[in-house]
């Protein structure tokens, strides 16, 4: 059977769009068939992939609110493997549409039940918020993936999160587990950074993953050319984080060796690669 996984943080900017686009590709490329739902109507997942969101036609919206089968709704990546179910600017109004619907927070649920054993990995990108959306998300899914920032007021808001979590657990889905806890935008050169890896690994111990994301030009520069870092810049450190991320995360699930496939940069794009500048600082 597939897994479902949420991948959420009601704090904004602290890596979980980035981890989402990067951690399912390499685990596309790792052998493993996915599926990337995004339900940020942000749409930066979506964006992410090279999906233009001026022309999407049909979303996630569809299947949430009017009843659309989701297996109609995927488009194909540029990596093998991987498939995405986008996002639009009509999700922004889901929240107040959801809210009478019956059964409003398993909306996301039933819709996933017709996809049962489809997919190795089903991950869900939500909005940074605690509200319906992400509700929905965490009642769907089998686990919570959390990207925590190295940043002091990251900190701040785990507690919030887990408290919803487990109001999920013993409301909506008492399955739902914590897969683990992601350390992203971790900057060697500063205290603050160590001090807040020292932080989450004493209160969350093993839930906390031990691959550590680091802050990287590449990692933020790849979605403006809408291209994952697999494809924008494969020997980055923010690559190799994230390679290691999916291999970590792979094991915890006793899953086997890779079965690595090749990917190349599309021809249309490769003017990303050949003119991206020598990466400075930490990476």
């Amino acid at each position: 059977m597939g897994q479902i996984i949420a991948c959420a943080n009601q704090k904004g900017g602290v890596g979980k769009t980035t981890t989402v686009v990067n951690l399912s590709t390499y685990l596309a490329l790792a052998g493993d068939t996915v599926l990337v739902i995004d339900l940020d109507p942000q749409g930066n997942t979506t964006s992410g992939f090279g999906l233009d969101r001026s022309e999407i036609e049909h979303s996630i919206y569809e299947a949430i609110i009017e009843d659309a089968a989701v297996a109609d709704l995927v488009v194909a990546t540029e990596i093998p493997g991987l498939s995405i179910v986008p996002s639009s600017i009509s999700l922004a109004g889901a929240e107040v549409e959801l809210a009478p619907l019956p059964q409003r927070e398993r909306r996301l649920s039933r819709i996933l039940a017709d996809l049962a054993g489809t997919y190795d990995y089903i991950l869900l990108d939500c909005p940074p918020s605690l509200g319906l959306l992400t509700v929905n998300a965490l009642t769907a899914a089998d686990a919570v993936v959390i990207p925590i920032q190295c940043e002091y007021y990251a900190l701040e808001g785990l507690s919030q999160l887990i408290a919803t979590i487990n109001l999920v657990r013993n409301h909506l889905n008492p399955e739902l587990a914590i897969k683990g806890v992601v350390l992203t935008m971790f900057d060697p050169r500063t205290n603050l950074s160590s001090e807040v890896d020292a932080e989450v690994r004493k209160h969350l111990g093993s839930a906390v993953f031990d691959t550590i994301i680091p802050r990287s030009v590449r990692l933020s520069e790849a979605p403006s050319y809408g291209l994952p870092i697999a494809l924008y810049r494969p020997d980055s450190k923010g690559a190799e984080a994230y390679a290691a991320l999916a291999a970590e995360l792979r094991e915890r699930d006793g899953r086997p060796a890779p079965v690595a496939r090749s990917v190349s940069i599309p021809a249309g794009r490769k003017a990303a690669e050949q003119n991206a500048a020598p990466e400075v600082g930490p990476r």
